[in-house]
């Protein structure tokens, strides 16, 4: 690993590489679990060790994170005051079911969610809150008892996994926007704004403040970068929502970030064009996973351009590389053409996944890709 080119690219400095840090924390997993790790692979035990062994970077925000318990997460736990917190699982075949049970004193709220095993990946059953107009209440009083606390030790230990030259990124955050959205699901997430907008901004400014202890807590513990996990997908973070909901947090999170020398990403992924202008002027510091079409609706190339001269964004190989390069040919063409079109800006691009590497994704292909990149990749 050359980590003197990410370095670079995260101060927005011209590498004399491109960077190549990619994500494969879904393909891993299903590969480990069911026992179909490649020969090569047989000695690693992680999507680290994998990266490693791969020869590539390491700029990750689940190189730490459970897949069976959550999407992201693992550095920080939440702290209650004045809510007990159960968690309920058991199996039904392989997969696992997660019940979770928060009792306020205003009344119980309960989500479900399923490890589908087959498949790799966890999916929501029942959100925490199904009925806002009866349980606002309860959802009050969860988010007034909730705060969080950085697990400064467990982060340092996977600094040191992931080398002097490895950036694990905190991804613990999420604006309040995506708070509804993770509570309600998006379809009333909506219609709580529109219908109880005073009872919504009470909510967004504790959940806000909670949020910006979270990344002082981070940043003072020396977290290089951070993450907010939002799926920044215009379709759901329309830009005059971004504005209203959002837009404090993120330019705040980022204000405290540059003050520590660390910086503040956001994960996008899904339709980008509408928001690009918005993002880059709040001062944040990079976005991930961006899509590009036919999954998204801006290329790579457009989105450095309207976002601005200092966003960082990641990206570049989707599911659909995955799915239609089935060559080895093919995929040197697709990444030498990539890093043409993309060369002047290799000083804020990190090639990467857009937004995961499937679990479908061949073995070899994950192979030529690492090869393509070092052929294509002097800038």
């Amino acid at each position: 690993m050359n980590s003197c080119c990410l370095n670079s690219v995260l101060k927005r400095e011209h590498p004399e590489r491109f960077v190549y840090a990619p994500n494969y924390w879904q393909w891993f997993a299903h590969h480990r679990n069911h026992g179909l790790l490649p020969e090569e692979l047989g000695n690693c035990k992680s999507q680290l060790e994998m990266i490693k062994h791969l020869g590539l970077e390491v700029f990750s925000r689940n190189i730490y994170c459970q897949e069976q318990q959550g999407w992201f997460g693992g550095l920080a736990e939440p702290v209650w005051t004045g809510v007990d917190f159960e968690q309920k699982e058991h199996f039904e075949g392989k997969d696992r079911v997660i019940e979770r049970i928060y009792r306020t004193a205003r009344g119980p709220l309960t989500e479900k969610l399923r490890y589908v095993f087959n498949e790799s990946t966890l999916v929501q059953e029942k959100f925490l809150v199904d009925d806002y107009e009866r349980q606002l209440e309860p959802l009050a009083a969860l988010i007034q008892a909730r705060r969080w606390q950085f697990l400064s030790e467990r982060f340092q230990q996977i600094q040191s996994q992931a080398g002097p030259g490895g950036v694990p990124v905190a991804g613990e955050l999420y604006s309040p926007l995506k708070l509804f959205q993770l509570l309600l699901g998006p379809e009333n997430a909506t219609f709580l704004l529109i219908d109880e907008p005073d009872y919504a901004r009470e909510l967004i400014q504790i959940h806000e403040k909670a949020q910006l202890d979270l990344v002082r807590q981070m940043a003072r513990s020396g977290v290089k970068a951070m993450m907010a996990m939002d799926n920044l997908d215009s379709a759901f973070h329309p830009p005059h929502h971004v504005e209203q909901y959002s837009a404090s947090f993120y330019e705040k999170a980022s204000g405290i970030c540059h003050e520590h020398d660390s910086l503040f990403f956001i994960h996008a992924c899904g339709r980008q064009r509408a928001n690009l202008a918005l993002i880059g002027s709040l001062g944040v510091d990079g976005l991930e996973g961006v899509a590009f079409p036919a999954l998204g609706d801006v290329e790579l190339e457009e989105a450095m351009d309207l976002s601005g001269n200092r966003l960082i964004i990641t990206g570049g190989i989707s599911a659909q590389e995955f799915d239609r390069l089935k060559t080895r040919q093919q995929v040197f063409d697709y990444v030498g053409n990539l890093f043409d079109r993309l060369r002047p800006y290799a000083h804020r691009f990190l090639l990467a996944a857009s937004c995961n590497t499937p679990y479908s994704a061949p073995w070899e292909t994950i192979v030529h890709f690492r090869d393509a990149w070092l052929q294509h990749g002097k800038v």
